[in-house]
């Protein structure tokens, strides 16, 4: 494995307050790929792109830089495992990359805050590092196959868009996160409308609950034709509208129709590295994982 490198941990406000269980997955696992946090003190909300930013574009710019202006002032580049985190970083820089002046109004801003920033700093997405590191090195650390586990894939919205700052290819079909799934010797399992949203984004879920469900009851019913044994996901709110979609809708129906395990990528990565299922929070889940979890241990 290359050599250690040190980031800042930024959670975001989903994972702390509802996925302990994922962030536990994300400490055990990144450190064995050479991948070291560090928490980012005094982080706030990112904050969301769909939302604060559509109120109010000046607010969202400010309260974005500020978390990168700590990252920048410890002296590490920023890390997030939740796409909508991502997307708001992202979009920051290339704000105030290609705005100067718009750099200038944040300095402003922080006058007399103690914070400094000059826009130095990179954000990532904790996928986006796992998938720069070589798979060979990456298979040296697995010791349990996964072959028969068949995946439903979930990229998420602000993973991939706007293309012009993100790092992957430029293309509608994109495959790096199956390739990922598939290290562990899964199956990504097609399905239609892979790249749909989750319908959680922009405000919907907060919103405009029942069209919010329906969307993912689409993906659902989509993964279910197919029979997928769990979704695998690399967003603390993409997890959250699965997970919480199925509880509602098997309400709805009174029956337990969607009983899809969602499982973040570090969740599926750790199992097949043979850690404890219970260290990776895979017994905390809404949708009970120990049908996988059989399945997996009877591999």
């Amino acid at each position: 494995m290359t050599e250690s490198k040190t980031y800042s941990f930024f959670l975001g406000c989903v994972m702390p307050n509802r996925f302990p269980n994922v962030e536990a997955s994300i400490r055990l696992v990144l450190p064995k790929l050479g991948i070291e946090l560090e928490d980012l003190e005094g982080a706030s909300c990112c904050p969301a792109p769909g939302v604060i930013r559509s109120f109010s574009e000046p607010t969202w710019l400010a309260l974005a830089s500020r978390n990168l202006a700590l990252a920048e002032m410890a002296g590490h580049d920023l890390l997030t495992g939740c796409n909508g985190c991502y997307g708001t970083f992202k979009e920051t820089l290339s704000v105030i990359r290609e705005h100067p002046e718009r750099l200038k109004e944040v300095q402003k801003v922080f006058k007399g805050m103690g914070l400094k920033f000059k826009g130095t700093v990179e954000a990532k997405h904790l996928i986006e590092l796992i998938n720069d590191i070589n798979p060979e090195e990456i298979k040296t650390l697995l010791t349990k196959s996964l072959e028969g586990i068949k995946v439903g894939v979930h990229y998420g919205c602000h993973l991939l868009k706007p293309s012009k700052n993100r790092p992957w290819k430029q293309t509608q079909r994109h495959t790096f996160l199956d390739e990922l799934v598939e290290l562990t010797g899964a199956t990504s399992t097609k399905y239609k409308d892979k790249f749909l949203c989750c319908g959680a984004g922009g405000g919907v879920r907060g919103s405009q609950v029942a069209v919010s469900v329906d969307i993912a009851k689409e993906k659902l019913d989509n993964m279910i034709e197919v029979g997928v044994d769990c979704i695998v996901n690399v967003c603390s709110f993409c997890h959250l509208q699965y997970e919480v979609s199925q509880v509602q809708l098997n309400k709805e129906l009174d029956e337990k129709k969607y009983q899809i395990p969602v499982i973040y990528y570090t969740q599926l990565l750790g199992l097949a590295m043979g850690l404890d299922p219970s260290e990776l929070g895979l017994g905390d889940h809404m949708i009970d994982t120990k049908p996988l979890l059989d399945k997996i241990q009877g591999l």
